[in-house]
């Protein structure tokens, strides 16, 4: 019986390991604004528009497991709340401005760390397969 080999994963780049603490950190950053926005700081109504957060908690289970999948739909589904803070940001007085325009900031960091995050891990991938496949 042949003897079994350990193969060791290939380790991750420093600039993989970055995207994927920026889009975690920006999309707890959008889920506690939500939150505190709409319950705390400057709430509209009963608080009700806090559920606004929930679809952006679906996705951080995914992120958290370093999905590849998860990262490129969350990238589409983050204009939503981009949209969301540009109309507040204009309409809105107040706290409210502040909140919108810190919004729109975790968005943009969010879409750009997980684009660059699917780019340079593919990337990464793509080296791996060349150097294995090499003679």
């Amino acid at each position: 019986m042949p003897a079994m080999e350990s193969v060791s994963p290939a380790p991750v780049p420093p600039v993989v390991a970055l995207t994927r603490a920026l889009a975690v950190a920006s999309l707890l950053g959008l889920i506690v604004l939500g939150l505190a926005w709409e319950l705390w700081l400057a709430p509209t109504g009963r608080g009700t528009l806090a559920f606004k957060v929930l679809p952006l908690a679906i996705p951080l289970a995914g992120i958290l497991k370093n999905r590849m999948y998860t990262y490129r739909w969350v990238s589409l589904l983050v204009w939503l709340y981009f949209t969301e803070g540009v109309v507040r940001a204009t309409s809105d007085r107040g706290t409210g401005v502040w909140l919108a325009m810190l919004e729109v900031v975790l968005c943009l960091v969010l879409f750009a760390a997980c684009a660059a995050h699917v780019r340079w891990r593919l990337k990464h991938a793509h080296a791996n397969e060349q150097t294995a496949s090499a003679p």
